[in-house]
């Protein structure tokens, strides 16, 4: 299954550059029908993964995956899937 990746430890303090890149690698997905998508926004304190949540949870972008899946062994990674 191919998967695509996002890290977001590099950008964590730039809200604009953030969503850029979540909505550039949620439309990359869909245009390559990708099923998952592994997003980092790493452990912290946990603002980070909130905002990424938050994101995900626009009607707009809500409606173009499947589910989501917060990793449980790992507080510090979001799993995206798709469904084509």
């Amino acid at each position: 299954m191919a998967k695509l990746k996002l890290d977001l430890h590099a950008i964590y303090n730039d809200s604009a550059k953030i969503d850029r890149e979540l909505e550039r690698i949620i439309n990359e997905a869909v245009e390559k029908k990708i099923e998952l998508v592994e997003i980092i926004p790493g452990k912290g304190s946990g603002q980070l993964k909130k905002k990424v949540l938050r994101f995900l949870n626009q009607p707009h972008v809500k409606k173009v995956f499947h589910r989501i899946e917060k990793d449980d062994k790992n507080f510090g990674r979001i799993f995206v899937h798709f469904r084509f």
